[in-house]
């Protein structure tokens, strides 16, 4: 005798299914960009011939994009607030000129080198953040007028010419590796420890997230899919530094870069600074209402709008290994695409973090990719004006529809 079905199993049937449109849902808003990236380098890896995954390639890779992931996060979080930055590029060739003047016409330690110059990026941001955020005037303006002072001002520090070369220890900020402690023949073995390391911290940090939302009644899906996915995203940051163990290891701006985004995630998740940050951009008069200084707020991020231009600008001139009066041109434009493309909202109020520092890496990968192949820069250039004009289409989109 048939078995009649239970009247509710079409129901059951209806809730699995729309858990399961959202759990893909969740996971293509959060780790859609991630799996963008990975498709891009795939794609490139065929087409250079297997020339792009190579650990020599990987290495400059990292080191040329370096100074563009560092003042991403400084943008990102003037993005959020509802501002915008010009002049980032401009700062970043001024402090590098500066520095080559202190230690290598005046022979500053570099040491002291490096404090005046982060001191003097501060300074930048913090008179570019007094007229924006006390005197109201529009940041686009205020920061278009910087970059053409800061370039002018980079060209008479350097007299037009270029200055150089650093002293060694100045230079091995940006060129530099970490030691190897255990001394390995063939592989960095102290990379693949801290790879193994980074990527168990990694999974502790999601599987701790995952506990705190279910404590408060927030539905994370199957245990089984979250172990799976970070699984993966732990095995791609272990291969990651095997690559870079297999030749010299991992760089020292690597490490910098690494703590950096480390630090910046939690201050924008976690402290009441990053709240306020995406308060003011999100709605600047609610937040007045609710207590928060949104002139405060708005020139606290282009002070340190200002001091990660000025560590960008010291990593750049230490990899050129001299200053030199066309440094940092045009990196306000793939630093701005980079946030862009990464999440963030051109209108303010959204975007993260790790969003900003794949879509930086978005960025290096095509022009990587497209130099090996041989593209020209004129080509170069439109097809990253398309990626741009691209994912801010998709976040207007996404608005509208909502």
């Amino acid at each position: 005798m048939r078995k009649a079905l239970s009247p509710t199993a079409p129901q059951e049937a209806e809730v699995k299914k729309s858990e399961l449109i959202d759990a893909i849902r969740r996971g293509a808003s959060e780790y859609g960009l991630l799996v963008s990236l990975i498709v891009i380098m795939i794609f490139f890896q065929i087409a250079t011939g297997g020339v792009l995954m190579e650990p020599l390639n990987l290495t400059n890779l990292v080191l040329q994009n370096s100074y563009i992931v560092i003042m991403a996060l400084g943008m990102l979080m003037v993005i959020v607030s509802g501002h915008i930055d010009l002049s980032v590029g401009s700062t970043a060739g001024l402090v590098g000129a500066l520095a080559a003047v202190l230690m290598v016409q005046f022979n500053v330690n570099y040491v002291l080198a490096t404090v005046i110059c982060i001191a003097t990026g501060a300074l930048i941001g913090a008179v570019q953040g007094y007229w924006i955020a006390f005197w109201r005037m529009p940041s686009f303006i205020v920061t278009l007028a910087g970059m053409l002072v800061f370039r002018g001002l980079t060209n008479l520090v350097l007299q037009g010419q270029s200055i150089g070369p650093f002293p060694d220890s100045f230079a091995a900020v940006s060129s530099g590796f970490i030691p190897d402690v255990f001394r390995g023949q063939e592989l960095h073995i102290t990379s693949i420890v801290l790879g193994v390391l980074v990527g168990a911290a990694f999974f502790a940090i999601e599987l701790r997230h995952r506990a705190s939302a279910a404590k408060h009644g927030v539905g994370k899906g199957s245990f089984s899919m979250f172990v799976a996915k970070n699984v993966v995203l732990t095995g791609l940051i272990v291969y990651f530094c095997y690559l870079l163990a297999s030749y010299r290891g991992l760089p020292t701006v690597l490490v910098i870069m690494g703590v950096l985004i480390g630090v910046y995630t939690f201050v924008m998740n976690r402290t009441t600074i990053g709240r306020r940050v995406y308060a003011v951009g999100g709605n600047a008069k609610a937040a007045r209402l609710s207590g928060v200084s949104v002139p405060a707020v708005s020139f606290l991020t282009f002070v340190n709008m200002g001091i990660l231009a000025a560590l960008a600008g010291i990593i750049f001139a230490a990899r050129l290994n001299s200053g030199t009066p066309k440094a940092g041109t045009g990196f306000e434009l793939d630093v701005i695409a980079a946030c862009f493309i990464g999440g963030a909202s051109a209108s303010g109020g959204v975007g993260k973090v790790v969003g900003a520092v794949v879509g930086a890496f978005i960025m290096g990968v095509m022009n990587n990719g497209m130099s090996i192949m041989g593209i020209g820069v004129d080509y170069q250039q439109v097809i990253k004006g398309i990626v741009l004009l691209a994912a801010v289409f998709v976040d207007v989109y996404n608005k509208n529809k909502a």
